[in-house]
């Protein structure tokens, strides 16, 4: 019984030391296969951080033009609410008050090559109507001078005189002919 004991044993015991004997560590077929996929994944993560770091410069300089363009839309919004220059009189000076403003105008025209003007100019209803066009050009033409002066392309600014037909404000009061003397940037 002893011996059939041993027997059993041997017999159970047999296969489990063969096993052990022959399952020695990986080939280095799969140790090289093994190196491969971990040099593969570790190429994969760069390449998705890179990708993703692209994303998120694109990402910024998206949002940085799209913050720029939005404050330019801004000042130009501002610049269309001061676009008169009013004269005297039968003059095309412009007067000392209206010389910041036009200096506004020209800041945001040399930092905005691609935006462009024409200047309107403007008469009350005194005078022929030849006078009134001839005034107005030369009003139109002060505002320009002022500007390219300021260092605008002339590219960027063109004139239009309209004498009187286009006034401001209907009427014959001094308050009505002094809103229609006048020199109109506008945006194009």
């Amino acid at each position: 019984m002893q011996m059939n004991k041993i027997m059993k044993s041997f017999i159970i015991a047999l296969p489990v030391v063969t096993m052990m004997a022959c399952s020695s560590g990986p080939s280095e077929a799969e140790l090289e296969a093994e190196r491969n996929r971990i040099a593969q994944e570790q190429a994969a993560a760069e390449r998705q951080a890179r990708e993703a770091e692209e994303a998120r410069v694109q990402a910024e300089a998206a949002q940085r033009l799209q913050a720029q363009q939005e404050m330019v839309e801004q000042q130009l919004d501002m610049l269309q609410k001061e676009q008169t220059v009013y004269f005297d009189f039968d003059r095309s000076t412009i007067k000392p008050e209206f010389q910041a403003l036009l200096s506004k105008h020209a800041e945001f025209l040399i930092k905005n090559p691609s935006q462009s003007v024409v200047i309107e100019g403007h008469c009350d209803q005194r005078g022929t109507p030849e006078y009134n066009i001839a005034l107005g050009e030369r009003r139109a033409q002060a505002v320009e001078t002022y500007l390219l002066n300021a260092g605008v392309s002339s590219s960027q600014v063109s004139t239009v005189s309209y004498g009187e037909e286009k006034p401001a404000v209907m009427g014959a009061t001094e308050y009505a002919m002094a809103q229609n003397r006048r020199g109109v940037v506008v945006y194009q």
